[in-house]
């Protein structure tokens, strides 16, 4: 008879982060203005790659697409979490949370692949420089994107079919600002191990996959650049891989830390804030990173501002 009324249970109470009622505008302030940022930095690296036909290069397609990824992201989890700032009740549909995690799910999934593809696209570049527009086509690089959307599209989906076995009894309040998978296996009254497994194996392996795949790109940079010892090599390979290392350093370390040991004792707040460095603060670095660290972009981005004032 428990588990038949626990399969009607079809709404969820985020809780959100706990503070004074005096911090609510501040907070709200706050995550606005970044999600703002997050928006306009976003989209308009996406205008300005598109405006300027210098950067219709493999190299800023994919840099087009993750922040379209990134943009997407953060319009999933902060649009939610900023309503709930001011609404009477934190109430979220079954479909709604499903919902979310899936679009959440996808664009974690597709930033990995879209990184790990990013890397290879420099490995190329540094290392097989001749070949490059041989080995980078148009039709290769659209397949690789393609394939990291299908790939975060599939991930996401396999998690929320084994979602579907869940019914929820225990509780219905997430504490969480957004509707993430562990947080659902804490109030889950089926037994959630299978879940777990799933998680381990599958966000293991693609980040496994995703992470060898851009060290190893990088050992190949790093070897061919030292090997012609000469010092403005290095630091054009360094300037046009820090930006991409570093946004690979402060993602992965944050997927890490959540998602490869799903079974830890984890604290749920430090659960939100690993979830809101990957969620929204990543979001909002990668553009400022990619940006003034790239010549091209800052370049395009002064030659648009001289066009426009």
């Amino acid at each position: 008879m428990g588990k038949e009324n626990a399969t009607l249970l079809t709404e969820f109470i985020l809780t959100g982060f706990i503070y004074r009622p005096e911090w609510q505008i501040p907070l709200f302030l706050m995550f606005l203005v970044i999600y703002l940022i997050t928006i306009v930095g976003n989209l308009g690296l996406i205008a300005l790659i598109w405006n300027d036909p210098q950067l219709h290069i493999p190299m800023y397609l994919f840099l087009g697409s993750l922040a379209f990824v990134d943009a997407w992201m953060s319009s999933t989890v902060a649009s939610k979490m900023l309503v709930s700032f001011f609404a009477k009740t934190k109430i979220i549909s079954l479909s709604e949370c499903m919902t979310q995690f899936f679009s959440s799910g996808f664009s974690g999934t597709t930033e990995c692949f879209l990184l790990a593809t990013m890397a290879y696209d420099r490995y190329v570049a540094i290392c097989k420089p001749l070949f490059y527009p041989v080995i980078m086509t148009n039709r290769l690089c659209i397949q690789l994107v393609l394939s990291s959307f299908v790939g975060g599209i599939l991930h996401a989906l396999i998690h929320i079919g084994f979602l579907s076995r869940l019914t929820f009894c225990n509780s219905n309040i997430i504490h969480h600002f957004y509707c993430d998978i562990l947080p659902l296996f804490r109030i889950s009254c089926t037994d959630p191990s299978i879940n777990v497994l799933m998680v381990s194996i599958l966000s293991g392996s693609i980040q496994v996959f995703t992470i060898v795949t851009v060290l190893v790109s990088y050992a190949l940079v790093l070897f061919t650049v030292l090997k012609k010892k000469s010092l403005q090599s290095i630091r054009k390979a360094f300037s046009t891989c820090g930006a991409h290392l570093l946004s690979v350093s402060l993602y992965y370390g944050s997927l890490l830390f959540m998602y490869v040991r799903p079974g830890s004792a984890q604290a749920d707040d430090q659960d939100m804030m690993g979830s809101l460095f990957y969620t929204i603060i990543i979001p909002l670095l990668n553009p400022i990173i990619y940006s003034l660290r790239n010549k091209k972009v800052t370049d395009s981005l002064a030659k648009m501002l001289r066009r426009n004032v």
